[in-house]
């Protein structure tokens, strides 16, 4: 489902603020990288990730690769970096970058 302007607006300004997390190198989207970029989705639900794919075709497709395995959507692309974002609705607030704690 795509996001609506106002909500990706939203997300990005959430992601500004951000730094990686997880790291794409050379190696491409290996079970490691996978499974810690799992993890963080569904802690954080808001992600910036790293890829150090100089070329920038290669890059994207990567990109998409990954948000396509983790279930996940690009909000989005600077350079090297994408934003991504998975809801998860039973998140703990403590950890997620869209919630509240509450009390």
């Amino acid at each position: 489902m795509p996001l609506d302007a106002d909500f990706r607006k939203r997300l990005r300004g959430i992601g500004h603020r951000l730094n990686p997390v997880v790291t794409v190198a050379g190696k491409g989207l290996s079970e490691g990288v996978c499974a810690e970029a799992e993890r963080a989705l569904t802690d954080h639900e808001l992600i910036k990730v790293r890829f150090t794919i100089d070329d920038r075709e290669e890059r994207r497709a990567t990109v998409r690769e990954f948000c396509e395995r983790l279930g996940a959507q690009s909000v989005q692309e600077i350079g090297k970096i994408a934003l991504v974002y998975r809801p998860n609705p039973a998140a703990d607030p403590r950890l997620s970058k869209l919630r509240e704690p509450a009390g």
